[in-house]
């Protein structure tokens, strides 16, 4: 039987560091910002996250793009 894929929001994953622990390793910090458009191109959400963590003190490391999709039986 055919299976449907419906695509149901983005979750994109912003790493960034905070600062370094006493051996010299960095400290880094997760935040999630769940509710990104799905029809968003991967550059267009990649250049809103640089332009906001770009107002901010903290450098970005990675940022992940989790695409949401439910399966369903047609």
């Amino acid at each position: 039987m055919p299976v449907t894929a419906n695509a149901k929001g983005t979750v994109v994953v912003v790493t960034y560091q905070i600062g370094v622990n006493s051996s010299g390793g960095p400290i880094l910090r997760q935040r999630s910002i769940p509710n990104v458009k799905s029809t968003a191109t991967d550059q267009d959400v990649y250049d809103v996250i640089q332009a906001i963590y770009g107002l901010q003190e903290h450098s970005v490391i990675s940022v992940r793009r989790d695409n949401r999709i439910e399966l369903s039986q047609a």
